[in-house]
């Protein structure tokens, strides 16, 4: 066996690698470069989980970063137990051919009891007085108080939200190569998330100043990475999950369904919330995509002609276009909608700001029915948002209760850049970049391939 390091570079595109990414290009001159055929939706958790299956989301059943719970009427995403996943996962086809394969996980998702040998991903604490406090989650137990004594605690709140930057992606680096040291895994899997946040904030314009900062940054944790991995004599894998392409707005497709009488709210104290057991039709949105559950089969026609005429939507799928589209999975919405390559789908269902749920205005990723990329913003209006966030801890430190209620319900315009269907053109996509040209096909590498790919580095042979 081949000891393997897989790098996870969230948002790199074959376009991104020349002058600001001097590691990445000499490994793709040593080795080679192709374009990743992503999977619909190019969205994280469903990316990640056909990358490690070798599965279509029809399949391994992540249709989304998450997905109403039919069972439960709720509607839940970024859960991460890898329970949720089927198939058979890499490191699970790695030990069935040699029992000594080993495989470290390191921030991948659904990372919580998988049949990894070292694991670690983000868990906040959430004490009963409402506070939320970085931590991550380890396997074993005790990996946890050895990163947090070698690295301090996990910089969670620099991992998502409008203070994201390189701060979370070096503590996730530092990690790996601390895991690869100290534990020698046959394959190693990490993941930097740096170049998303300003993907998104600014759009994959590669002029500007910031998105060139951000190329270099992040190239430079992988030239460490690529350091500590070539002083081993590893293969090197260099992925990306999904390609992010500029944006104009969002379609506000669950105010529309609204409009229409079919999404329903309940009321709790002046505030609405979204009442999905009661609704005949509403949408889980995630980024480019959209899962619209519709309770009654004898509407699925008439919602799918409503949706047809929104401004930005680009594909409705109904029951054989999900079949087409590898999304025919009991999780899925009744039907499955896609945006236009400008646009991006808002969970937005109030019709009036005054009656928007409190979460609306904060960074919560769990109780807001559907992503968010607003929260990486903070609020125009907010004179000094630094200082605006600083009283309210101070308020959270005297015993008060306190929202950091620091995020806009009207800029979606302040999006530059989303993902999730398809790009038009694959030097926008994702990508894969090899240290052993060998193992690579002449052309595009399918995501259903990459599991494979892994293990022919690992084994030297195309057995799957």
């Amino acid at each position: 066996m081949k000891q393997t390091l897989v790098i996870l570079v969230v948002g790199l595109s074959p376009s991104m690698v020349g002058e600001h990414t001097p590691h990445l290009q000499r490994l793709a001159q040593r080795g080679g470069i192709r374009p990743l055929q992503a999977v619909t939706p190019a969205v994280t958790c469903t990316a990640q989980t056909t990358l490690l299956t070798g599965l279509l989301p029809s399949e391994h059943g992540i249709v989304a970063n998450g997905w109403y719970f039919r069972d439960l009427s709720e509607i839940w995403l970024w859960r991460q137990s890898n329970r949720l996943v089927n198939g058979e996962k890499i490191w699970e086809a790695g030990r069935a051919r040699n029992a000594q394969f080993t495989c470290a996980k390191m921030f991948w998702w659904y990372n919580m009891y998988s049949s990894a040998d070292w694991s670690a991903t983000p868990r906040p604490m959430y004490p009963a007085d409402g506070r939320k406090i970085p931590d991550h989650y380890a396997y074993p137990a005790q990996l946890h108080d050895e990163l947090d004594e070698k690295f301090g605690q996990f910089p969670l709140f620099k991992f998502w939200g409008p203070g994201a930057d390189i701060t979370s992606s070096k503590w996730i680096s530092d990690a790996t190569r601390h895991v690869m040291e100290t534990r020698t895994p046959t394959l190693t899997l990490t993941y930097l998330p740096h170049l998303d946040y300003n993907l998104q904030r600014l759009g994959p314009d590669l002029s500007h100043p910031q998105i060139q900062k951000d190329l270099r940054a992040v190239d430079t944790l992988c030239g460490e990475l690529i350091d500590a991995a070539d002083k081993d004599d590893q293969e090197i894998i260099i992925v990306s999950e999904y390609g992010i392409v500029p944006s104009t707005d969002a379609v506000a497709i669950n105010q529309a369904l609204r409009k229409a009488g079919l999404l329903q709210v309940r009321v709790e104290k002046t505030q609405e919330q979204i009442d999905a057991g009661a609704s005949a039709a509403f949408a889980v949105v995630d980024h480019q995509i959209a899962h619209v559950y519709i309770h009654d089969a004898s509407n699925i026609e008439s919602v799918k002609n409503l949706l047809l005429e929104l401004d930005g939507v680009e594909h409705v799928l109904d029951e054989q276009g999900k079949q087409a589209w590898g999304l025919a999975h009991p999780r899925s919405g009744e039907l499955v909608v896609i945006a236009k390559s400008d646009r991006w789908f808002s969970y937005y269902f109030w019709l009036d700001d005054n009656k928007a749920p409190d979460y609306a205005r904060t960074v919560d990723i769990h109780r807001k029915p559907g992503y968010d990329p607003v929260e990486l913003f903070f609020d125009p209006e907010l004179k000094w948002p630094m200082l605006s966030v600083a009283w309210r801890l101070l308020k959270r430190k005297l015993g008060f209760r306190a929202l950091l209620d620091v995020i806009s319900l009207r800029e979606t315009s302040l999006v530059q850049g989303s993902h999730g269907r398809p790009t038009d053109d694959p030097n926008d996509g994702p990508l894969v970049i090899s240290s052993n040209a060998a193992h690579l096909p002449d052309g595009m590498v399918q995501s259903t391939d990459f599991k494979s790919l892994v293990l022919k580095h690992v084994f030297g042979t195309d057995r799957k």
